[in-house]
């Protein structure tokens, strides 16, 4: 059964500025997904809105899925029901990407297994917003 990596890694992660791609970002201030690629973005990170529905969120180009992406990725944020994250999970291994995170209530435990297999660290079903106030980022 998957476990999350101990809180150590998981201060890692937020502790340093990363180029993220945010799947599923919404245009929408009030949606999570975007309020949460924004205080990644406050926190200094790179984000790379992905949603094939547009050109621009949160002032910055939008791609329309990962392979779209024409620079290096270190890390991917869900936002995607969990039904989607296996396909997000074969972009993310084809691009390289070495941290996999979904949102609260985002889970699949056969993908986030081959994004383990491949040595990718996972994290699923929390939020960066809760971890940074929890592990005080």
């Amino acid at each position: 059964m998957f476990q999350n990596p101990p809180d150590s890694v998981i201060r890692e992660i937020l502790s340093h500025r990363r180029t993220i791609a945010v799947v599923g970002c919404s245009p929408k201030d009030y949606r999570d997904s975007n309020q949460i690629a924004h205080l990644l973005m406050r926190k200094g990170n790179h984000v790379i809105p992905v949603n094939p529905n547009h050109w621009e969120i949160l002032g910055v180009p939008c791609y329309g899925n990962l392979r779209s992406i024409p620079f290096s990725v270190e890390m991917v944020d869900v936002f995607r029901r969990s039904e989607f994250v296996p396909e997000v999970v074969d972009q993310a291994l084809e691009i390289g990407v070495r941290i996999f995170w979904t949102q609260l209530g985002v889970y699949h435990e056969e993908a986030a297994q081959r994004a383990l297999d491949a040595g990718v660290i996972v994290i699923m079903d929390r939020c960066p917003a809760i971890e940074y106030r929890r592990l005080g980022v």
